[in-house]
């Protein structure tokens, strides 16, 4: 978060945040401030308890494994492939996996400033314990993994697509998804039809796939609560649906007395 002092106002721009705690980092905490900018992403939408989500995702891959099956992870680049890996350290560390894309080299840049992560020293141990992908030989031998963590988060392209077309010849293999699907992305097609464009050809995955909510956007209590916190006069919505999540949100932050503003592209905000 970016925190402004000017000589008659202090300004908070949260970013895409989050105030729960994830493995890798600690939740957001609020600063007193006149005026708060806080992403909407999840405007009248709560999370299922992260505790239950994370137990379900964890016997969802133990039960794929016990199978004979090996779990394809598409994962975000930063934060996400890094949560994963450190959930499956701590819950699963009989299991054998690989870790592809670019999470490594995020990964790498993580450990260059540890006292921005909740725990260091777990995280790398963590780290070490994967098997990293580094060649065309270590691909293959990633296929007999337990589980494959890789980008593209969003399955749009990364080394996730040439996992994807070896492993969808084996039905005890599986797609599991940990962040939001985008309209018109491979994640998205494939959980709604069953189906991904690979290198050009749509083409059938006959595989389990499951969806689990690990995000690190803050649900719409927690913006409310943030946002209270806070104290802020002025509160500015930004990146939220205008049609979903901001109706809501809007009339709940104003319900708790803060004066809203919902900018547009090209418009100016007098605030006093």
């Amino acid at each position: 978060m970016l925190h402004i002092q000017t000589p008659t106002h202090t300004v908070l721009l949260t970013g895409d945040f989050d105030t729960r705690d994830s493995p890798l980092v600690a939740g957001a905490q609020p600063v007193k401030t006149d005026i708060l900018f806080v992403e909407g992403t999840y405007g009248g939408r709560d999370h299922p308890p992260k505790q239950e989500e994370i137990q379900r995702f964890i016997d969802a891959v133990d039960r794929v494994v016990r199978q004979g099956g090996t779990v394809l992870i598409p994962a975000f680049a930063n934060g996400r492939t890094q949560d994963v890996v450190m959930l499956l350290h701590r819950h699963l560390p009989h299991l054998d996996v690989h870790v592809d894309g670019m999470g490594k080299r995020v990964a790498k840049i993580h450990m260059e400033y540890p006292d921005m992560l909740r725990d260091s020293e777990e995280f790398e141990r963590a780290w070490r314990w994967t098997r990293r992908v580094s060649s065309k030989s270590d691909k293959k031998k990633a296929l007999e993994a337990d589980v494959i963590v890789t980008t593209s988060g969003m399955l749009n392209g990364g080394p996730a697509h040439w996992y994807l077309n070896r492993l969808r010849h084996d039905g005890r293999n599986a797609v599991f998804f940990t962040g939001y699907q985008a309209k018109d992305t491979g994640g998205r097609s494939l959980l709604e039809t069953g189906r991904v464009e690979i290198y050009g050809t749509s083409t059938d995955i006959a595989l389990p796939t499951e969806q689990f909510s690990f995000s690190t956007h803050a649900g719409h209590q927690e913006i409310l609560d943030f946002a209270k916190a806070c104290e802020a006069k002025h509160v500015i919505v930004y990146h939220t649906d205008p049609n979903h999540a901001r109706p809501p949100l809007v009339e709940a932050l104003e319900k708790q007395g803060h004066v809203v503003h919902q900018p547009k592209n090209g418009e100016s905000h007098v605030l006093e």
